[in-house]
């Protein structure tokens, strides 16, 4: 039976709890059998956020099992509330319990992120290579031609790049901040960080390969990069 097939509601077993066979009809049609349905999908949901959390334990500044408790309670619910509220766009191309658990593993990785980072400032800075170590490389010439990139690369962040993308991309790429946790503190979607990244690398690869840094693509064409000067939105 698929997802939205028609039909009584039957089940995959025997007795109040087993799994519906039709999750989103079961979900979706009132009564006994959806409130059923709802308490057998949110005991999936804290299972597969415990399994999540207990991966991630040892990134907490507090793992006691009280502070591991909320986590993983608080993920099952959003991930409960999330997936509902996407329940109409399964098409049933794998397990409907498949579906759900990766709801409540990516809702419990980003609540132990937030967590993890939750009395750590974010520093939104631009980019400042001076201050930052050389690499270290196992010859002169290797030393030489390291150099030499990093400041191509130096020189096309500025001249490619605008601060917004700059600081976002230094944020994520080099001071490894969480993508959620950049989200939650600029007020943004991951979304929109994504799209903002795919940018930046795209901007920075035309711009290296046609100053000779990089290898031409040989998927694509030329194309030309608008500048941006430094200070421009």
């Amino acid at each position: 039976m698929t997802a939205h097939s028609p039909g009584p509601i039957t089940t995959a077993g025997h007795g109040p709890d087993a799994d519906p066979e039709d999750w989103v009809a079961a979900l979706s049609g009132g009564g006994a059998q959806q409130l059923a349905a709802t308490r057998r999908l949110h005991d999936l949901m804290l299972r597969a956020a415990g399994h999540q959390v207990s991966r991630m334990r040892s990134a907490l500044p507090d793992d006691s099992r009280a502070t591991v408790d909320v986590i993983v309670n608080q993920a099952a619910d959003e991930a409960m509330t999330a997936l509902l509220a996407k329940l109409h766009t399964f098409e049933g191309r794998s397990r409907f319990t498949t579906w759900a658990y990766k709801f409540a593993i990516l809702q419990a990785a980003t609540d132990v992120r937030r967590v993890q980072w939750q009395h750590r400032e974010v520093e939104l800075h631009d980019l400042d290579l001076a201050g930052r170590p050389a690499p270290d490389h196992d010859g002169p010439e290797r030393h030489v031609e390291g150099a030499d990139l990093a400041a191509a690369v130096s020189t096309s962040m500025r001249t490619v790049l605008t601060p917004h993308q700059r600081r976002v991309a230094i944020a994520l790429l080099v001071d490894g901040v969480p993508i959620d946790v950049l989200a939650d503190r600029l007020g943004t979607t991951r979304g929109a960080l994504y799209k903002t990244v795919h940018d930046v690398r795209t901007r920075l690869r035309a711009d290296l390969t046609g100053r000779g840094y990089l290898p031409p693509d040989p998927a694509h064409g030329p194309r030309h990069v608008p500048t941006t000067r430094a200070g421009m939105p």
